[in-house]
């Protein structure tokens, strides 16, 4: 039992003041991630919307984040992360209270986009602010601890969310809209006068320093990878509540349940499996590996038709989420440089949206083609078919570097 104490505290050992203040902030945030999750459960069901128009709009919700991520990422590198956060929590959390009141299908895709526009402004400047307050050699323990809150917010949002639903979606987008601006609050007060740590991460790459991100073709190859794992992880909460609710008839409380599973699992195990294997293997094997495991997250949900194979599926995406994603930002944060830092990280963040986009266009559509089964196998497939293209591209972008730290250089 010491020994497991001790391994927790190492993992966390090290970590500046201020990334616990944004993971705070991130943490309240999230806890009150209720609208999304039950998005695609709340129009069909409550609505009456059909699959394809609970497809197109999840998928305005994806092209309001991608623009939001290019927003974020342009006016963060002109004005800074500071306003863009603050904008992006308390602008968002007004929005989601207008956004309970609006139920035609044109008004409501529309108003969803401006929705996704303005909360998804916050990912890059987030980003940054995470990179700017760590030391070199904690970026990634210091993302992983951001990403911990969120899991654990989300672990509580959707559970909590579950539990509301049964009563009534509109408080869902009460509790949202409320810890959004709770958030706003926090960051605003702590952060107003708070100064970025002087040995924040720099690039490690030379020839990409001062470069465009546009004109940094191996990247881009590297995001549009990352957008294609995205496509198929999001599944989990576009078309998995979907299916848990045709197919196995699952509650609200049930699929809250099991979607909160997922952020158990990442708050419970990144951090201890970052600090021990990051600074053993290097970032695009860990990659490869979280994609493998994406993969077969579906062929247990193609293979095991019973509820059991649901919270298998849910466990081992759950893991493809720990040894993917934290590396994914890592590698952006090592190849950007400090004048292009939130173009990089803006490109980031829209390889993620435009996979929000994409995903409940491509499952809800293949669903009405093909059924379920047949669609977790063909992405399984296409995940099998990333993981390869992770391996061949990234091998090609420059030697790697271990994954638990940022080389400096000046």
């Amino acid at each position: 039992m010491k020994s497991v104490i001790s391994l927790y505290k190492n993992a966390f050992g090290g970590l500046s003041p201020a990334a616990w203040m944004l993971a705070l902030v991130i943490f309240i945030n999230r806890s009150g991630t209720m609208v999304i999750p039950f998005l695609s459960v709340y129009l069909t069901s409550s609505l009456g919307f059909t699959l394809v128009e609970t497809g197109w709009v999840m998928g305005a919700f994806g092209l309001g984040a991608i623009v939001g991520s290019f927003l974020g990422g342009w006016l963060t590198d002109k004005i800074g992360n500071f306003k863009i956060q603050t904008f992006s929590l308390i602008g968002g959390g007004v929005m989601f209270f207008a956004l309970s009141q609006v139920k035609d299908f044109y008004p409501l895709t529309i108003f969803i986009f401006c929705v996704s526009v303005i909360s998804e402004m916050m990912r890059p400047a987030n980003q940054i602010s995470v990179a700017s307050y760590a030391k070199p050699e904690n970026v990634t323990r210091a993302f992983s601890l951001n990403r911990m809150a969120i899991n654990l917010g989300f672990s509580v949002g959707p559970a909590l969310g579950g539990l509301l639903a049964a009563v009534s979606y509109d408080s869902l987008f009460i509790v949202d809209g409320v810890t959004c601006i709770g958030a706003g609050l926090v960051f605003f007060f702590y952060f107003r006068n708070k100064q970025p740590n002087k040995n924040a991460p720099k690039s490690v790459d030379e020839e990409t320093r001062d470069k465009s991100v546009w004109k940094d073709y191996p990247f881009i190859g590297f995001i549009l990878l990352v957008m294609c794992f995205a496509i198929v992880f999001f599944q989990l909460f576009g078309t998995w509540p979907i299916y848990h609710r045709e197919q196995f008839m699952l509650s609200e409380q049930e699929i809250g349940l099991l979607l909160g599973l997922n952020g158990i699992i990442v708050f419970l195990f990144e951090m201890i499996l970052v600090y021990k294997i990051g600074e053993k293997i290097s970032i695009h094997k860990l990659i490869v590996f979280g994609t493998v495991l994406n993969g077969l997250a579906f062929i247990c949900l193609y293979a095991i038709e019973a509820k059991f194979g649901l919270y298998i599926a849910c466990v081992i995406i759950s893991f493809a989420e720990i040894f993917a994603m934290p590396f994914m930002v890592t590698h952006t944060v090592n190849r950007s440089g400090k004048k292009n830092k939130g173009a990089y990280m803006g490109l980031y963040a829209m390889g993620f949206s435009s996979a929000f986009m994409f995903a409940p266009l491509v499952g809800t559509n293949l669903i009405a083609e093909i059924g379920f089964r047949h669609t977790w196998l063909v992405l399984a497939i296409f995940a099998f078919f990333v993981a390869i293209s992770f391996y061949v591209v990234m091998k090609k972008i420059r030697p790697q570097v271990k994954s638990g730290s940022v080389i400096v250089t000046e």
